[in-house]
């Protein structure tokens, strides 16, 4: 899911959608308009499930699309390897994530643990 906004209304830290990636915002600049042409904003962000940075330039009146990240909490059924199987606490749904081994030592059967939504798309929530 994802709502539309103009460029010039994004703040830091805030999410927008650049290549079909929903992505955090690190700093935004803008520039002021020049004889002949608008104010220009420039954004450096980051996937949330890529982590892939990205920069983008665009009109501050220009169009953009905002993802609508939500964070959930799910509860560890079992442990696979780098796999985890969990349960959406609130709605009940089953899925399926791969871990780092890093983190997976971490986590245990029964647990509960947060884990980031957007887009169709899912990721844990620890660090």
């Amino acid at each position: 899911m994802k709502e539309q906004t103009e460029v010039g209304k994004l703040k830091e830290g805030r999410y927008v959608v650049i290549d079909d990636e929903p992505c955090k915002i690190l700093s935004i600049s803008i520039s002021k308009p020049g004889k002949h042409g608008a104010a220009k904003s420039r954004m450096d962000v980051v996937g949330i499930f890529d982590g892939v940075k990205r920069s983008v330039v665009n009109p501050v009146s220009a169009k953009t699309y905002v993802p609508i990240v939500e964070r959930r909490s799910a509860q560890v059924i079992s442990i696979a390897g780098t796999t985890l199987q969990l349960m959406d606490v609130k709605d009940f749904e089953m899925f399926e994530l791969e871990v780092s081994q890093e983190k997976i030592g971490s986590i245990e059967a029964g647990m509960e643990v947060p884990y980031i939504a957007s887009m169709g798309k899912r990721k844990l929530d620890i660090d």
